[in-house]
């Protein structure tokens, strides 16, 4: 993007993905003729931040809320260290020429959260369910070879006692 007072500023990757805890750069790279002032700008669902605001060769001056994760570097890039949800938004950055003429850039973050917690979860909660069915699937093995085994006594026993019974009858007449 080129001002016509000679202020461009290029955004490589205008859209960033990351998850919490990662660092993230936020890449661009502008040229002026003479020193410019470079500002960023967090805007999200909980308001709008002033980052950092340096100028080339000067002072920088990283806002409280970011000081320790903001690293800012001479071609008005900057580094946010350890993203978290509410990094999520649009990344604003004014590039000021000391002429008065300006151009801006957006930079679109998406933070996402890796859930281990809930797959850590699932696969105890699966390990458990799967070691129980085993359980059980042995526990009717032994049943049904328990009653089988019960079944044949009993009819052995009843064999025995009908063909008495039958004899004593043939017997008696």
């Amino acid at each position: 993007l080129s001002a016509p007072g000679g202020v461009s500023l290029v955004v490589p990757q205008p859209n960033i993905n990351a998850t919490v805890a990662q660092n993230i750069l936020l890449s661009v790279e502008y040229s002026c003729r003479g020193v410019a002032t470079i500002e960023w700008k967090h805007v999200s669902n909980w308001g709008t931040t002033k980052i950092a605001e340096w100028k080339s060769g000067n002072y920088v001056n990283i806002s409280t809320v970011y000081k320790g994760r903001v690293t800012t570097f001479e071609n008005g890039s900057i580094q946010l260290l350890n993203v978290g949800m509410r990094d999520a938004g649009y990344y604003f950055i004014t590039v000021t020429e000391e002429y008065g003429t300006n151009t801006y850039g957006t930079i679109i973050v998406n933070v996402y959260e890796v859930i281990y917690e809930d797959l850590h979860f699932v696969a105890v909660v699966f390990t458990f369910l799967a070691a129980v069915s085993a359980i059980l699937i042995c526990f009717m093995w032994l049943c049904n070879k328990s009653l089988h085994l019960f079944q044949k006594k009993t009819t052995h026993k009843l064999t025995a006692s009908t063909t008495e019974e039958i004899e004593l009858e043939t017997i008696e007449c």
